[in-house]
């Protein structure tokens, strides 16, 4: 979705219905987190943390990939 059309589909939606989305978002996250002990919530935010550096690495590797064919071609 575009930003033009979020902001217009966005603008169709009734802000006491977003702010009651946002509460029942928050309050279906905590009530899953009550779920799982403590060292689970910490192991999945950490787990969480290590694909995103893997994902930032994989970038990072691209570019650099990237940057020196362009050199040798050049």
């Amino acid at each position: 979705m575009k930003k033009d059309d979020y902001k217009k589909f966005h603008d169709h939606i009734p802000q006491e219905v977003r702010d009651h989305a946002k509460a029942a978002h928050k309050e279906m996250h905590e009530s899953i987190k009550s779920l799982f002990p403590p060292e689970f919530i910490e192991h999945r935010k950490n787990a969480r943390k290590e694909m995103l550096l893997a994902a930032q690495a994989f970038i990072s590797n691209a570019i650099d990939h990237l940057e020196n064919s362009d050199v040798k071609k050049a």
